[in-house]
């Protein structure tokens, strides 16, 4: 199995930059992607932030592109946000989330989420 432990977040003012890591354990060699999402309020659905494949592939949700960037190392296992340019409307609960596919007989398809952060900006 996976698990991940996300670190990081916080309160910052607007136009302030954040950070966020995310490093998953156990059965790593089944991740095929790891990312971000947020959940702007309670009830909606979390929304893609930023995703990057094992092949290297980035994706990132509408609202922050060009502000924010995800990185990985992966051979820690471990992948960043770095959050730039911070606006009111990102304050949200970020949820890392490491994808897991049957890529091998061990392999079991899996979405593995972290227990949250909160980030706040302030105007």
């Amino acid at each position: 199995q996976v698990q991940v432990v996300q670190s990081g977040g916080g309160l910052v003012q607007a136009g302030g930059s954040l950070s966020l890591s995310c490093k998953a354990s156990g059965t790593t060699f089944c991740i095929t992607a790891m990312g971000w999402y947020r959940r702007l309020a309670p009830g909606k659905e979390r929304e893609l932030v930023a995703r990057i494949t094992t092949d290297g592939r980035i994706s990132y949700g509408d609202s922050v592109k060009g502000r924010f960037t995800i990185g990985r190392d992966a051979a820690a296992n471990t992948v960043y946000l770095q959050m730039n340019s911070l606006r009111p409307e990102d304050a949200a609960v970020y949820y890392c989330n490491a994808g897991v596919g049957a890529i091998q007989p061990m392999c079991i398809r899996d979405d593995v989420w972290g227990q949250g952060t909160q980030v706040t900006v302030s105007t």
